[in-house]
């Protein structure tokens, strides 16, 4: 099993990039694949596509993401490549509107961004699951719903 209890750096560093290129052409890059949800954990098993199992602790300091650099010696490289992540964007009709519905987000602990005046609600499941918490907004016309990947 392997330890990884700090994050190296980023794929897309230059520090990094040479060596990591270079075990790529030899075959010796492996990839953890970690679910969106899961990118603020700190403490969590894994497995590679190699199919070796990784248990990662990360000090509060610093967090997942994608092309996050979990290991990188000579012989190897391991890592992060995180999937795509859905949002369900909600358009409120007017402010009184957007109010009540961030009212919702936050008692429901949604994971939400803005645009504009647009909320995006991260999808951990079926959207539908989320629209019925706020049926009576839509069915009223006081929301519309659309589905996005990022």
């Amino acid at each position: 099993m392997l330890r990884v209890e700090s994050v190296l750096g980023s794929r897309a560093d230059a520090a990094l990039h040479h060596a990591i290129h270079h075990l790529e052409h030899h075959g010796s890059v492996e990839f953890v694949g970690i679910a969106p949800v899961d990118l603020d954990r700190r403490r969590l098993l894994a497995r590679t596509d190699g199919g070796e199992e990784v248990a990662i602790a990360l000090p509060r300091d610093q967090k997942l993401y994608d092309g996050a650099v979990l290991l990188l010696d000579d012989h190897r490289a391991v890592i992060v490549r995180a999937g795509v992540q859905r949002w369900l964007r909600v358009k409120p009709a007017t402010s009184s509107d957007a109010l009540e519905l961030g009212y919702h987000a936050g008692n429901l602990h949604w994971r939400v961004r803005f645009d504009g005046t647009d909320l995006l609600i991260a999808l951990d499941g079926p959207a539908a699951t989320y629209a019925a918490r706020i049926e009576p907004m839509i069915s009223a016309k006081r929301v519309t719903l659309s589905e996005e990947d990022e």
